[in-house]
């Protein structure tokens, strides 16, 4: 892939997500790192299900998520790659362009484009060589979306991805 195929659109890191199996246990960790808590939210499904926490430090932003049962996405990604780098979210500035090249690139989407008030996001297909998966998000002066968390999960959900 041509390594110039996003740059005009990529803004830089929006987010980090890190699957842990405590957000509990995890959150003194990053406090001791200079991150406080934005918020605490819940996804409700079979396999969808999780809690996650959304930290701020400057221009840093994570989001820790453990899954809600054994059936969750989020915990049977721990089973398979441990705790650690869920996925990482690249700010752009038009998701649509984004993700047509993305696919010109031979990068496609595993979600469709779910979108809330000044907020829009897809998840791309987990790279096999690395077991990342990349969020593509736009936002407007937008906070996380709850409804968007979860849509996006759900759709993971229903393809049976983690």
């Amino acid at each position: 892939m041509p390594t110039s195929l996003l740059t005009d659109l990529i803004l830089g890191i929006d987010h980090v997500a890190l699957a842990v199996r405590d957000i509990d246990a995890a959150l003194p960790v990053y406090a001791a790192l200079g991150f406080f808590l934005l918020d605490r939210s819940e996804v409700h499904g079979e396999h969808s299900g999780m809690l996650y926490a959304t930290l701020q430090s400057h221009e840093a932003t994570l989001v820790l998520v453990q899954g809600t049962s054994p059936a969750s996405q989020v915990s049977q990604f721990v089973e398979k790659f441990g705790a650690g780098m869920h996925h990482v979210a690249f700010a752009v500035t038009d998701l649509d362009e984004a993700l047509r090249r993305s696919v010109e690139a031979g990068i496609t989407p595993d979600t469709p484009v779910v979108s809330d008030t000044g907020i829009r996001q897809a998840f791309l297909h987990r790279d096999e060589r690395t077991g990342v998966r990349i969020e593509l998000i736009e936002r407007r002066d937008a906070p996380f979306s709850e409804h968007n968390v979860e849509q996006l999960f759900r759709h993971l959900e229903a393809k049976g991805l983690y």
